[in-house]
């Protein structure tokens, strides 16, 4: 087999990867299969490297944290699967879950497994056109043979990189990955941009990477729903006890505020919010009633102090559900800023919200002549 080749298969592949977790992956590949269906090329899917998420609470059984998580990995399939209308035969399984237990076979000798040429017996997949998601960053992998690099050689694969939008380091960042892919590195998408700053991007930051041989095929600006949690993601993250409206739980949740302030000034910075999770002290009635004027999505009491009657028949009427959590609202805060920042594709509303915005901001025809297609 000749190095950096997957001899006697005439596919292409697309290796969908990031800098960093949580940069838009998932949304990326939505947008861009959507278009490409649309174009009538046949596609298949795979997310050869899988990390087990960190847990927001300690598991009572230590080895409990330890174990994959199935749930994760056939929702990431699922996802794929139903949105795109893959076939099965489409769809290549995940390799490796990434967790303590397969890092100790590894560092022991355990684990000898061949993960690259088992990649390329994974991805013998039907289709014109193999998309892959890579890990959370570009190193993740790399003690199994299936960093970015080393899948993108395996498999004669062109890169594409979604950035999420820093304005300090992003060059630095898409610098750096060009140095480490070399001419694996077909471009880039640069997400999650605040609104105010676009016109910036597009005027200095891309030009400049176009200059230094790093095409940008998208400029996405910051969509506060593909950034929201629902309410029960966060039931379940805070080991919350619902107090009222458990029929509401799907609402989304896009920014977080902490009521702790006097009446006021909370009311004046709630008009400010959109879609809110608040956390405030259950003992604070006035800010609870002032959240729930505005544009409130739940109530997150903490100390676990028992709301006014008169709080819970507004919540009611408005059906905003109350949490109560049995955490101080550092704590609290912090949970709910993790899960921020762990959001994944799930519901319908950002899958379909995801494939418009991506699937507009992406130059599809750009990328494919990269790729040698067309």
């Amino acid at each position: 087999m000749t190095e950096g080749k997957c001899v006697g298969m005439d596919m292409k592949y697309l290796l969908v990867a990031s800098t960093e977790a949580c940069s838009g992956k998932s949304a990326t590949i939505l947008g861009i299969a959507d278009r490409l269906q649309e174009k009538g090329l046949e596609i298949a899917y795979a997310q050869p490297v899988i990390t087990r998420s960190t847990p927001d609470r300690p598991a009572a059984d230590p080895l409990i944290a330890t174990q994959p998580s199935v749930t994760t990995i056939d929702s990431d399939i699922q996802l794929m699967t139903e949105a795109l209308a893959l076939p099965t035969a489409s769809l290549g399984r995940p390799l490796l879950v990434l967790d303590a237990t397969r890092t100790h076979d590894r560092l022991t000798g355990a684990d000898l497994q061949d993960y690259g040429k088992l990649l390329q017996e994974n991805v013998r997949l039907p289709g014109q056109l193999v998309i892959l998601e890579g890990g959370a960053n570009l190193h993740e992998g790399s003690l199994f043979g299936l960093a970015t690099a080393q899948m993108a050689a395996a498999l004669d694969a062109g890169v594409l990189l979604v950035n999420r939008y820093h304005p300090l380091s992003t060059i630095d960042l898409l610098l750096s990955a060009q140095q480490q892919l070399g001419s694996r590195l077909l471009g880039c998408i640069i997400n999650d941009i605040p609104r105010d700053r676009v016109e910036t991007v597009q005027t200095t930051l891309v030009p400049f990477l176009e200059r230094s041989g790093i095409p940008v095929f998208g400029v996405v600006h910051r969509n506060g729903l593909l950034r929201s949690v629902t309410v029960k993601q966060l039931v379940e993250k805070l080991d919350a006890e619902i107090l009222c409206r458990p029929d509401r739980l799907d609402l989304m949740v896009e920014s977080l505020s902490i009521g702790a302030m006097n009446v006021n000034s909370a009311l004046e910075y709630f008009r400010r919010g959109n879609n809110m999770a608040v956390v405030t002290g259950g003992d604070r009635a006035d800010i609870q009633l002032a959240a729930l004027e505005t544009s409130t999505q739940c109530l997150i009491l903490t100390g676990r102090l028992a709301p006014q009657p008169f709080i819970v028949s507004r919540a009611e009427d408005l059906e905003i559900p109350i949490l109560s959590v049995d955490l101080d609202t550092l704590t609290t805060v912090e949970i709910i800023d993790r899960a921020f920042g762990q959001v994944r594709l799930q519901e319908t509303i950002k899958i379909n919200c995801a494939r418009e915005l991506f699937g507009n901001h992406c130059e599809i025809d750009r990328l494919l002549s990269m790729l040698g297609i067309g």
